[in-house]
């Protein structure tokens, strides 16, 4: 479910920057970073969405300490923020954005393996690409 619900903040963000084909500027980018924090609020405002409200804020953390909105790292992240990171990350590849194409799933999975440790856990991703790639001869060598 927070998973699923991890960029409701993203509600209150105008299209206009969201559907943006360009590269945002300073302060359009602090304006998106505060989806996460408006979506914890969101979920905090429903009780039975309570408990999954530290990982839609935390959802965006990365590993190494540079994310937002709180700067946490290594294991300060919620373990299922780290997950929805890895996950969301890979969708948004293989699905392509409006200013990004796609790129094809090895791609994914090898940029995956290139940013464990700095962007995500390398637990997690490890976990994913072994999922993704178990019984699939197609992407078996990532």
């Amino acid at each position: 479910m927070a998973a699923e619900l991890h960029d409701i903040g993203k509600a209150a963000i105008p299209d206009t920057i969201l559907k943006k084909p360009a590269a945002l500027n300073d302060g359009e980018l602090e304006f998106i970073r505060t989806h996460t924090v408006i979506g914890e609020r969101i979920m905090l405002a429903a009780p039975s969405l309570a408990p999954l409200a530290s990982m839609v804020r935390s959802s965006h953390e990365r590993f190494d300490g540079a994310g937002y909105p709180d700067g946490l790292r290594s294991t300060q992240i919620p373990p299922g923020a780290a997950i929805i990171a890895v996950c969301d990350a890979f969708d948004a590849m293989v699905a392509g954005r409006s200013y990004r194409d796609a790129i094809r799933v090895e791609d994914a999975l090898q940029e995956l393996h290139r940013c464990a440790g700095s962007q995500f856990d390398p637990k997690v991703v490890e976990a994913f690409v072994a999922v993704c790639t178990a019984g699939n001869p197609a992407v078996a060598s990532v």
